[in-house]
């Protein structure tokens, strides 16, 4: 069964590379011009909109940029990585470098280590050593970070501080082969915060408090249950038959073992993969299906989905 899947996936795949509609990606150039437009013309039209409103609609552009850079990370919507590169390269979402998250990203997509504390760059689960040094007030932000609402409250800060103390960490090592990446991010970043606050009169402080990590927390909404420690590294990838409206956020990427079957896939074709073997898909996940992100709102709002502590971790 497993065989004949992966041999009808790839047929599939083949066939819909000889269309126009894959060959011109449309859907996907479509929202490269809506997104940055939509990004623009909300500071353009700040004092019309008024803060409350124009803020909410940043939140969403920036939220949705993060699920664009990662379709430019898996190669759309051209051949060219640096072409694909420039879409998503300005820190409209201020806290990550594209090539780190580039980088880590595919390195995730190895899903035989998926979940794995150190070699899961992604992975929200800490090892049982990490564990046991770790303070009282640190496991209690990391047993809140496994609850809905705390994710949402407490994700972005663990993730951000883990990515910046690992940059530091490297320096402090000698180890300057991110330097250089860290470097011209920062410096964009700079850039962009005095353009929007000379500009368009929004301050630098508003825009990263008010704006880019409430973003984080709702695109952290989606890697909330996305992967679970299953001894079957497939049964450890969810597919979440999210609402529309993130099914669009995210770009599909709720239905997460197709994408990490079929990763070259594009955004808009994820769903007409899923619903042609969609029996086959969710008995190969292991039963790792969910209804929709309300589900886990409901059920786990203010209850741990599970521990922190990667349960399989080897000797």
């Amino acid at each position: 069964m497993q065989a004949w899947i992966d041999a009808q996936q790839q047929a599939e795949v083949v066939a819909e590379r000889t269309r126009t509609f894959w060959r011109g990606e449309w859907p996907t150039w479509m929202l490269i011009v809506v997104i940055h437009g939509g990004w623009l013309a909300t500071l353009a039209w700040w004092p019309v909109l008024g803060t409350p409103l124009a803020t909410l609609l940043m939140i969403w552009w920036c939220a949705w940029y993060m699920s664009l850079q990662h379709e430019l990370i898996h190669g759309h919507p051209t051949r060219w990585p640096w072409l694909n590169r420039l879409f998503g390269y300005v820190p409209l979402a201020v806290w990550y470098p594209y090539e780190i998250y580039r980088e880590t990203h595919l390195r995730h997509h190895d899903d035989f280590n998926l979940t794995m504390p150190a070699l899961d760059a992604e992975s929200t689960y800490v090892s049982p050593a990490e564990w046991a040094a770790m303070s009282k007030p640190l496991r209690a932000i990391h047993w809140l970070n496994k609850t809905f609402w705390g994710r949402l409250a407490v994700g972005p800060a663990l993730a951000i501080t883990t990515t910046c103390g690992g940059a530091v960490r490297k320096l402090a090592r000698g180890d300057l082969r991110d330097a250089g990446v860290w470097l011209r991010h920062l410096a964009l970043l700079a850039a962009l915060l005095w353009w929007v606050e000379t500009a368009f009169g929004v301050s630098a402080l508003w825009y990263v408090l008010a704006i880019s990590y409430p973003a984080q927390s709702l695109a952290m909404i989606r890697s909330y249950y996305e992967h679970r420690p299953a001894e079957d590294h497939k049964q450890r990838i969810v597919l979440n038959e999210a609402g529309l409206v993130f099914r669009l956020l995210f770009l599909n990427n709720n239905l997460h073992l197709v994408h990490h079957d079929l990763p070259s896939l594009p955004w808009y074709l994820l769903p007409r993969v899923y619903e042609a073997r969609r029996a086959a898909y969710n008995a190969r996940s292991g039963g790792f299906q969910i209804n929709g992100y309300g589900e886990l709102m409901r059920r786990f709002g203010f209850r741990p989905i599970d521990a922190p502590v990667h349960p399989r971790m080897p000797e």
